[in-house]
């Protein structure tokens, strides 16, 4: 849930640091804001080789050159000139295992075609950022770090209400993009987390939950418009694991109320599998015709956003804005309309959503960084990168620290919400890079040698990573910040185990478990409440359940057709009184409270709203 990047990782790029653990990414070093575009001979976008590599082939295949297409042959030639023998050794005579060799070929032929570039790229890139690896070197370096700009919002104050209802304003140009590449494994949850029930109350599921929300927001738009033909597109990115499930939950649930036509969904393809720092392709070890794949991160939706062509058609139609959220925070649901605002009153091409970070937490931060040459970048760095980064930087020798006038760090931490302007978004992913954002390996190394790794790696990427793209294409003119609020109103994800959950709690940070995701999703509604409508609310004292402690009670849900800004809830809900053992749950417009004094259960549901 993006918080953190691999906590193992850039800890060890600075030379003090063990050597047998490094992460490195193309960007850094030489080249990290403008690095050059490459021209590449791939397969796919050959249709035939040369004699002299059709000769290779033939050294290579013998007789097996018989059930090569072309383009196959191309392609292999290419892999023998990076060193890829290992791929076609010892093959059986042509007549032999036939059709397992074309299982291989149609492979390594997908895997050539997914990969902007081709496979000749992947491996090009690969060995590159290996050696780099292996080198040690620092990808900061020459940076100076400093403070980020970027706006801080209180619930409930006079900004926060503007910034507010400026988002509501901005809200139908808007599209939505939602990262559910995974399962539920952490969770102990065998399907797809989308699935899982936000709460026990409504048992509502995270994509229901989802769906209510974009179209409340879209209700509040043909109000305010008159047009009752806005729809906010909902892009969900899957994997191969969960395609097909995501896809059936949608169809047995009628889309939850979503139209077919505003409702898309991309899958992220998988690289191969790299076994050492020559960035040979791993063979899958109980199956010589198939070739280890591994996912290649979050990072592949803005590329899948491009080769679908769906940024594009975003950009002609005259949508401005794309939220980026993944799975399994229900708090997201409040942070989109003020961060909005905020992105429309600065005009950033990028904002992060944010929330306060204690220095030293163990989650990524949001920081400027700045060459000599005084180009500069706010970008997410990993905490154990910032603070031997921030300890050689003059202004901040002390490192990640609390600033003693807030209590927090002066670096905010990042949640890896995203909100993209996409006029300017589709025009980078339009660029040379195909929106492949800047990749990073992070190889896990046998010896001091540096050479062979304990298991197999592989490029990856992060969609936090996209100012690397922004700022090589849009250059000084890209407008990056962040927008800050408080983590009870925003940030709360269902992503570990309760054993997990009650290491973390024992540790004195975010249990991340679903009973605690749950609990803080109540207690945001019990916050909203009392600040908005000045209720009295009676909060019972907080319980462990399986080591994580939770306050559960009250329990209170408004849901989006309620009250969708805190002036709504303002306006709607008055005064009151609700004891520390009730349950309220209230759906639909046209709902007005006041004065309401509850020990109990109440459920106010308006289904017909004609």
């Amino acid at each position: 849930m993006g918080l953190s990047r691999n906590t193992a990782a850039g800890f060890l790029l600075f030379a003090s640091l063990a050597p047998t653990t490094a992460w490195w990414s193309v960007s850094a070093a030489s080249s990290f804001f403008s690095r050059g575009s490459r021209s590449f001979f791939t397969a796919a976008s050959v249709a035939s080789a040369t004699p002299a590599e059709c000769a290779s082939v033939e050294t290579a295949l013998g007789s097996n050159t018989d059930l090569l297409t072309d383009k196959q042959n191309a392609m292999v030639a290419s892999l023998l000139a990076l060193d890829q023998e290992h791929l076609f050794e010892d093959w059986p005579p042509l007549g032999k295992e036939d059709v397992e060799k074309k299982r291989l070929l149609k492979q390594l032929e997908s895997l050539d075609q997914s990969y902007p570039g081709g496979l000749e790229t992947y491996i090009t890139k690969a060995r590159d950022l290996l050696e780099s690896s292996a080198r040690g070197d620092n990808p900061f370096d020459g940076m100076t770090p400093s403070v980020p700009t970027g706006e801080d919002l209180e619930y409930g104050d006079e900004e926060y209400k503007s910034m507010e209802k400026l988002g509501l304003e901005a809200a139908a140009k808007s599209a939505f993009v939602l990262v559910a590449g995974g399962l539920g494994e952490r969770l102990g949850y065998s399907g797809i987390k989308l699935a899982l029930p936000v709460n026990q109350l409504t048992q509502s599921s995270f994509l229901k939950m989802y769906a209510d929300w974009i179209l409340s927001i879209q209700t509040r738009c043909r109000e305010s418009t008159g047009d009752a033909n806005i729809e906010l597109p909902l892009v969900i990115m899957t994997s191969g694991d969960t395609d097909a499930p995501t896809r059936a939950l949608l169809e047995q649930e009628n889309n939850y109320g979503l139209s077919d036509s505003q409702v898309n969904i991309v899958m992220q393809d998988k690289v191969p599998a790299l076994s050492d720092s020559l960035g040979r392709l791993t063979v899958n070890k109980k199956d010589r015709w198939n070739i280890e794949t591994k996912p290649h991160g979050h990072g592949d939706v803005h590329h899948l956003l491009h080769r679908s062509g769906l940024a594009e058609q975003w950009s002609s139609s005259g949508k401005k804005w794309a939220f980026f959220f993944q799975d399994t925070n229900p708090l997201v649901i409040h942070a989109l309309l003020p961060m909005l605002g905020v992105s429309v009153d600065r005009d950033y091409d990028m904002n992060s959503l944010c929330v306060p970070r204690r220095g030293g937490e163990a989650a990524g931060a949001i920081t400027t960084l700045t060459r000599e040459n005084g180009e500069s970048l706010t970008i997410n760095v990993e905490y154990n990168q910032l603070d031997p980064m921030l300890r050689e930087s003059p202004d901040f020798k002390d490192g990640d620290v609390d600033d003693p006038a807030t209590g927090y760090s002066a670096f905010p931490g990042n949640v890896n919400n995203l909100l993209v302007k996409i006029p300017s978004y589709a025009a980078v992913l339009a660029g040379p890079d195909q929106g492949v954002v800047d990749e990073f390996v992070n190889p896990k190394y046998k010896d001091d040698t540096r050479t062979t790794f304990k298991k197999p790696t592989r490029l990856e990427c992060m969609m936090q990573d996209l100012p690397l793209l922004l700022t090589k294409q849009l250059g000084s003119e890209a407008k990056v910040g962040f927008t800050t609020m408080q983590r009870w109103l925003t940030f709360s994800p269902a992503k570990n185990d309760p054993g997990a959950g009650a290491d973390s709690a024992a540790k004195g940070s975010p249990p991340g478990s679903p009973s605690s995701a749950e609990a803080d999703f109540y207690s945001a509604y019990l916050s909203i409440l009392g600040a908005a409508s000045g209720a009295s609310i009676e909060r019972a004292e907080p319980v462990s359940k399986l080591g994580i402690p939770v306050t559960l009670m009250p329990a209170i849900v408004l849901e989006p057709s309620f009250a969708l800004t805190s002036e709504e809830v303002g306006e709607k809900f008055k005064g009151g009184k609700i004891s520390s053992r009730s349950t309220l749950v209230v759906e639909g417009a046209g709902v007005e409270i006041e004065d309401l004094e509850l020990d109990g259960a109440l459920v106010i549901k308006v289904t017909n709203q004609n």
